[in-house]
């Protein structure tokens, strides 16, 4: 039968091992993340970005799209 010291044991273990899981996924959703941080932002997003900034500097000027 395990004693309560033997409890602990095995729980400090369980934990290092749930630790170190954590420690690799950490590790590897940095690495992702990096590496899609640094990939360049594809034309047909940069293109939605010029329409979007076409449109709110056409608002921000008073003269809402299609009442020219």
């Amino acid at each position: 039968m395990c004693n309560k010291e033997c409890f602990n044991t095995m729980t400090y273990s369980d934990n290092n091992e749930d630790d170190r899981i954590a420690a690799l996924i950490d590790e590897n959703l940095k690495r992702v993340y990096s590496d899609i941080v640094q990939e360049e932002l594809p034309d047909r997003f940069k293109d939605l970005l010029a329409v979007l900034k076409a449109q709110d500097a056409d608002t921000s000027s008073g003269t809402p799209k299609g009442d020219e």
